[in-house]
């Protein structure tokens, strides 16, 4: 796959197209990142399917069970900053249907806040973790995930930013549908000021 930029290597000049084609490919990468503000450690969850409403819950979720929760083993809530659009959109109530399964499993209620479009850029993450991370593979064929991973993992800064990655090898289903009642139903809280971005999901009580 073409990547902008120069790599110095001991061999020759390697040739590439200079447009992605997915019929010539042997798969997809998909990043979703996670940033910890407070402590500057990036975690970032390769899929290799689709970029779903599913795909992102799972980042958190693997995040959370593998990082979050013995980090912060006394938090009652998680705050997320998310740009509007994306597989984790404001505007898609799947995500909110897979969101509230994720808190009802986890246990504890999470805290979306998305940017306004056209904002994302002020988003901490955007500055913060992706354009080190992007340094890192500029000029790199990419030959295999594992290959994208590694690279990833080693991304640092001076101010000591680290980063942690997986790959989710699982398949994403594609045009999932909102189950019914859902949106009538749904017990997602949103705020008095800006609803349409601000909004939380709490853990349903389950009934035995």
């Amino acid at each position: 796959m073409y990547r902008a930029g120069q790599l110095y290597t001991q061999d020759q000049g390697v040739e590439v197209f200079d447009h992605d084609w997915a019929s010539l490919a042997e798969g997809v990468v998909i990043p979703h990142g996670l940033y910890d503000i407070s402590n500057n450690i990036g975690y970032i969850q390769i899929g290799t399917s689709h970029d779903t409403s599913e795909f992102a819950c799972e980042s958190i979720r693997y995040w959370w069970n593998t990082y979050g929760r013995e980090r912060y083993s006394l938090a009652g809530s998680i705050l997320l900053l998310c740009d509007g659009g994306g597989s984790n959109s404001s505007h898609y109530y799947i995500f909110k249907q897979d969101l509230q399964a994720l808190v009802n499993e986890l246990g504890i209620e999470i805290r979306m806040a998305h940017y306004p479009p056209y904002t994302s850029k002020y988003n901490p993450i955007e500055h913060r973790l992706f354009p080190h991370v992007s340094r890192m593979c500029e000029g790199v064929i990419f030959e295999s995930v594992q290959m994208v991973k590694e690279l990833m993992e080693k991304t640092t800064t001076r101010n000591g930013l680290k980063v942690f990655t997986t790959i989710l090898d699982k398949t994403y289903q594609k045009g999932r549908k909102v189950a019914e009642g859902f949106k009538a139903n749904m017990k997602i809280v949103f705020d008095e000021l800006l609803p349409q971005w601000n909004y939380t999901a709490k853990p349903e009580l389950q009934v035995i």
